[in-house]
């Protein structure tokens, strides 16, 4: 990429961020300040005047940071130059040029050539070429390798005795690691665990997390997908883990697995605040009886975190109101809204953990 394709781009942005000014006043005029909801309310506006979607990825990346002097494809830069008012990104750098400052005085320097009078006499020196010869082979030396190939062909009896050796220690030790590693994997076991729903006896329909506890040793996290059991093979005697989920309790199991069963099934208490939180965020349409609930629900202090999918911005913070009008605001992008985790405290919500995902849509 050229610094002139760079600095197009960058024209482009101020460009985009002049267009949505005209008609929306975000939290800052500049467009690399934007966060949470003014971006969502662009990415709101892009889809309308564009027929387009920015990811909250893209817009991280190449609106609020770009350093390393990066554009993004093709297809996502025709979007914000039609948002812009142009036909195509072509037709924005066509009607929007880069001056550049040209140095037109140079020069060039050509070799000059002597003229022919004046070049000196090349004079050949006839000096003859020696070449030189191989040294004579030592009758000695040649005697001698005689004798070492006579004792070689006396010996074969030695050499193939020490072939067959080395091949059998070889075999030998082999067959030692194969039996190490396999005697080893003799006492590992499966387990399988099934969870279900305390409430409703329905097998769990979102994803979960299972840490496993071990003695002297660091814990070893396992996701498990909706709807899908646990599998875990150990040779240890005694299991202890600890499973979360936003929507319900966390629960430690621990089992001495000496006289435990191969698969189980473990119920798991919902956490009904958490899943009313989830409700009345997403699903529910009537937004005067969501705007209600959720102001019951949340603590007025309560501490809402944004996850951002990008290496520099990993999270977000806003106030309970602002979260309530992200949540009441009648945009595609809360189809994709998550809650990640909650916490409770005295019957109130005290913290909210979010994330809006990526449909991975950008047209």
């Amino acid at each position: 990429m050229s610094d002139i394709e760079f600095s197009h781009f960058q024209s482009l942005k101020r460009a985009v961020q002049e267009k949505y000014l005209e008609t929306h006043s975000p939290s800052y005029d500049d467009i690399s300040k934007w966060k949470g909801i003014d971006i969502i309310y662009f990415q709101e506006d892009l889809r309308q005047k564009a027929k387009g979607n920015i990811s909250e990825k893209t817009f991280y990346t190449y609106f609020k940071n770009n350093a390393q002097e990066k554009i993004p494809r093709i297809d996502m830069l025709n979007i914000l130059s039609v948002y812009a008012g142009y036909n195509s990104w072509f037709e924005f750098k066509k009607k929007n040029p880069i001056v550049t400052a040209v140095n037109d005085s140079f020069q060039t320097s050509l070799p000059v050539e002597v003229p022919s009078e004046n070049k000196p006499e090349v004079i050949e020196s006839k000096v003859p070429v020696t070449i030189a010869e191989k040294p004579p082979v030592s009758i000695d030396n040649q005697a001698f390798d005689e004798i070492n190939q006579n004792i070689n062909f006396n010996k074969p009896k030695q050499n193939f005795l020490r072939t067959y050796l080395w091949l059998g220690i070889s075999a030998f030790l082999f067959a030692v690691v194969l039996i190490l590693v396999f005697y080893d994997n003799l006492f590992y076991k499966k387990y399988t665990y099934a969870f279900t729903d305390a409430d409703r006896n329905s097998s769990i329909k979102g994803e979960l997390d299972v840490k496993i506890i071990r003695e002297n040793e660091s814990p070893i996290l396992f996701k498990v997908k909706p709807n899908s059991p646990f599998v875990y093979e150990t040779k240890s005697k005694k299991l202890k883990m600890i499973i979360s989920s936003p929507f319900y309790k966390t629960d430690t199991v621990s089992r001495d697995l000496t006289s435990a069963p191969e698969s189980e099934n473990i119920e798991l208490k919902p956490n009904d605040y958490a899943i009313q939180l989830y409700y009345y965020s997403k699903s529910i349409t009537d937004f005067k009886k969501k705007t209600n609930e959720l102001n019951r629900l949340i603590s007025d202090n309560a501490l809402i975190y944004q996850v951002v999918d990008s290496d520099i911005y990993g999270i977000e913070t806003m106030d309970k109101q602002k979260y309530i009008s992200l949540v009441t605001l009648p945009t595609t992008s809360l189809e994709n809204l998550e809650v990640i985790d909650s916490q409770m405290k005295n019957g109130k919500i005290v913290m909210i953990k979010f994330k809006i995902t990526d449909d991975g849509k950008e047209k």
